[in-house]
């Protein structure tokens, strides 16, 4: 038994640094390819970049919208511009008129 040992503990010995290379490549390519590797890191900082840049234009729009209500709320002028734009209100004794919208000039309506 004791030679048996000997022989066993030899080839261990012989073939650990092979044993050893390979279990160092396995974790070097699980640390870049696997599943919270460099790899995977990497895509979710773009991710959240995208995420953070989308989140704050939709900050920037819902602050826009906030003084939009605000000023229908409270300004005036902004209530009677809509009155006119939108819905053709007049004042008393005051006449509007509408333009035709102007027709699109492309290849299609060209004269030759």
């Amino acid at each position: 038994m004791s030679e048996l040992r000997k022989k066993s503990k030899k080839s261990l010995l012989h073939y650990a640094p092979y044993l050893m290379g390979v279990f160092v490549a396995v974790l070097l390519v699980h640390d870049i390819f696997g599943t919270h590797g460099y790899r995977a890191m990497r895509q979710k900082r773009q991710e959240i970049q995208k995420v953070s840049q989308d989140l704050q234009k939709l900050n920037k729009e819902n602050l826009e919208l906030q003084q939009d209500v605000q000023d229908l709320k409270s300004d005036p002028e902004t209530i009677r511009k809509i009155a006119r734009e939108e819905y053709g209100l007049a004042r008393p004794n005051e006449k509007i008129i509408k333009l035709p919208a102007p027709k699109p000039v492309g290849p299609a309506t060209a004269k030759p």
